[in-house]
């Protein structure tokens, strides 16, 4: 089993309550994984742990067999690791092209001071194009020719969440995680969505791992999926065996039957 993030022993407690308990369990490459638990289960705080943002009280996350768990969020994006989250986060008062253009631009400071190209010769690192050249393609890739000049604060929710993941390729990452991509999106356009998000991600190669509550979405574009609860992994497996596991269906499944 080819493995790029492995996550050994980790365990979170804020206080009395324990958000991540034991947590052990291996990514393989290439793989795409869904995440599902009610609000408080522990997903996030995997994310976070994996992602630098949360350091484990214990254990040990490994990518690619480096030990990264006490790298900061920029250290471990620069790995290879990106993320998107539930709500965007772009900056608002700029334009779309200008994001995608920011974003790029960070990359670019990244790789120079790695060694990786001169500004004199500024070619984005992964793609071998010209800054211009690459925000047109992500552009077109999301369908976001539209909107190029639209200030970001004024984007509806779905469009916002494509510009926040068409920013987190930039980095042409090896492992992507979503947090709850179709989040505002409505019924009729999840699917749509999805596919375009999924089908861009998996043209650069690289592993998925996304956060979702929509059970339809998850066994649609998982290949497994990990349940979560009470920070703790309950189930793991294909969607159909994770999807129909009994305590699964009993905390995580009808959990979401009673909200809706």
């Amino acid at each position: 089993m080819d493995l790029i993030v492995s996550a050994e022993g980790l365990n979170k407690r804020f206080g009395a309550v324990t958000a991540a308990q034991d947590v052990t369990v291996g990514i393989e490459r290439d793989s795409v994984v869904g995440l599902i638990g009610t609000n408080g289960a522990g997903k996030t705080t995997f994310i976070n742990m994996v992602t630098g943002y949360l350091k484990p009280d214990t254990g040990r996350i490994l990518f690619d067999g480096e030990d990264i768990t006490q790298l900061s969020p920029r250290e471990v994006t620069r790995r290879g690791i990106s993320r998107s989250f539930q709500i965007a986060q772009l900056y608002n008062s700029l334009t779309v092209i200008e994001n995608i253009t920011v974003a790029i631009s960070v990359v670019l400071d990244n790789a120079d001071q790695s060694g990786f190209f001169s500004f004199t010769d500024p070619i984005v690192p992964g793609f071998e194009q010209r800054p211009h050249e690459v925000a047109n393609m992500l552009l077109e890739r999301f369908q976001l020719q539209a909107y190029r000049d639209r200030r970001a604060q004024i984007l509806p929710g779905g469009v916002r969440k494509l510009l926040d993941i068409a920013l987190t390729l930039v980095a042409k990452p090896k492992v992507l995680f979503l947090d709850e991509p179709t989040s505002g999106v409505s019924a009729q356009e999840k699917f749509g969505m999805m596919n375009m998000v999924m089908g861009n991600i998996r043209s650069q190669g690289g592993t998925v791992l996304f956060v979702e509550h929509d059970m339809e979405v998850i066994n649609r574009f998982s290949d497994r999926v990990l349940a979560f609860y009470d920070g703790r992994i309950i189930a793991d497996g294909p969607p159909q065996t994770t999807l129909s596991d009994p305590d699964v269906l009993k905390y995580v499944v009808g959990g979401h039957r009673a909200k809706g």
